[in-house]
């Protein structure tokens, strides 16, 4: 038997969970993207690291395999390590375009997701989890390369991206 609380519960992580990924870094991953030329997009600053656009092949690859393709039990077809390979430029505006379908449908995913959807168990990558933490796993992963993108951004622009800037004064939001 669920009860109103345990309900509740997850429909708070749900919620918080897609929020964080659909309205918080998506946005600002975008505008990065989007702020920059298509070769600062695929810059890498060594052979041992990503380029923004490798990242955002990997994001909508993560984003597919354990949001999409698992809840809607597709086959997973994806090709990790393509992601990476990739070096040959994709215009940003068609990468943003990509990962922008994908983040729609994950966010159609999340909305739609129950409790019980919490608790079963999905076999994703070679892991057996629960739905739960399936969810946890992908917006904790997404926020990682997030924060890679927008630090990279600000290296390559010399700039503060001004995404907190009503903590400017005190420290607190208002």
């Amino acid at each position: 038997m669920i009860t109103t609380a345990e309900s509740n519960t997850a429909t708070e992580f749900l919620e918080f969970s897609r929020h964080k990924l659909l309205e918080h870094y998506w946005p600002r991953l975008s505008g990065c993207v989007e702020s920059l030329t298509n070769e600062q997009v695929w810059w890498r600053p060594n052979d041992a690291s990503n380029s923004i656009g490798n990242l955002i092949l990997h994001l909508k690859g993560n984003v597919r395999q354990w949001l999409v393709a698992s809840f809607n039990r597709w086959e997973d077809t994806r090709d990790r390590p393509a992601e990476f390979k990739q070096q040959t430029i994709i215009p940003a505006s068609a990468l943003l375009e990509q990962l922008g379908a994908t983040m729609q449908e994950a966010s159609a995913v999340l909305s739609r997701l129950t409790e019980a959807d919490l608790l079963t168990r999905f076999d994703i990558q070679g892991y057996r989890v629960s739905g739960l933490e399936a969810v946890y796993q992908e917006v904790e992963h997404f926020g990682m390369h997030y924060g890679q993108i927008l630090y990279v951004t600000k290296m390559l622009r010399g700039e503060d991206l001004s995404f907190y800037r009503e903590l400017d004064r005190t420290g607190r939001a208002s």
